[in-house]
């Protein structure tokens, strides 16, 4: 069974359908790129999917820790280069809730983004910047 089904709208939008969930979203180009920007495009998504699974990972080793972690927030910047057209950086900024930790499980917490799948299926000359804000 596939994950995603994605039907091409047109006018360079897709619709796409999660199939377990039935959740969709549309993906658009964006304004640089021949399109209205009205959506997320979809190297918004690799960068999107990106933070998200390593504020996945983190969320279960604060669960696993009997850490609270809500609140955290995160800001994600992505930057294109144009030739050839790919994704060139990413910049991620964590800001983290007020929370009493260890230095060791701060220190845990800001090593395992980089360890999330999604990170390590990212092409490797993509350039990605984490930062924290305590």
């Amino acid at each position: 069974m596939p994950t995603v089904l994605s039907f091409y709208q047109g006018n360079l939008r897709c619709q796409n359908t999660h199939v377990q969930s039935n959740a969709t979203l549309i993906t658009d180009a964006p304004t640089d790129n021949q399109g209205k920007g009205e959506s997320f495009s979809p190297t918004d998504l690799v960068a999107t999917a990106l933070g998200t699974c390593m504020m996945t990972i983190m969320g279960i080793y604060a669960n696993n820790n009997g850490i609270n972690l809500d609140g955290m927030r995160m800001e994600i910047t992505k930057t294109m280069h144009s030739l050839p057209r790919r994704i060139g950086k990413i910049d991620i900024v964590i800001t983290m809730p007020h929370i009493e930790l260890t230095p060791l499980q701060k220190a845990e917490l800001e090593d395992i983004p980089c360890t999330c799948p999604v990170c390590m299926s990212l092409n490797p000359e993509i350039e990605k910047n984490i930062s924290f804000v305590w």
